[in-house]
């Protein structure tokens, strides 16, 4: 048997996810598994199959349970003694509400990683409902509809 290889000039399409009332975790593991390019029967594991992904309206993506308050993000400074925390909650009030997906996507793709790196690049989100990519003529994927456990209503 041979292993197949993905050619390297491989086409990416651009795809643009509305995330309002969507659960986040159910979301991010699509996001992932769209930028990895697993979606596709030409998969291959070294080279980036994978699409670009416009996500609007980040700010009104919804955690199920109680994970918007008792969820905890930790990092660390480097220093000792420096170890921060934060919830979703604190993320999705504050300045910049889409960095609680792209947390939740990036920690769904391979760690320590270039290729990695360079597929995390193709995704751009966005709080609002306007988006800079209308030229790329993005095709647009109901992600609510696609199951019922996609969205939450309260």
């Amino acid at each position: 048997m041979k292993t197949y290889n993905a050619p390297a000039d491989v086409e990416n399409k651009w795809v643009v996810i509305d995330a309002e009332g969507v659960v986040a975790g159910r979301l991010a593991s699509y996001i992932a598994k769209r930028l990895r390019g697993k979606h596709r029967a030409d998969f291959t594991p070294h080279i980036d199959t994978g699409d670009h992904v416009v996500v609007i309206n980040a700010d009104k993506i919804v955690f199920t349970g109680n994970k918007r308050t008792d969820k905890v993000y930790y990092r660390h400074t480097g220093h000792p003694g420096g170890i921060k925390a934060t919830t979703p909650e604190k993320i999705l009030d504050g300045r910049f509400p889409e960095r609680a997906l792209q947390l939740a996507v990036r920690r769904m793709m391979p760690r320590e990683s270039s290729l990695a790196r360079r597929q995390l690049s193709k995704l751009r989100v966005y709080a609002g409902t306007d988006h800079p990519h209308e030229a790329q003529n993005p095709e647009s994927v109901d992600f609510k509809s696609m199951n019922s456990k996609n969205t939450r209503s309260a």
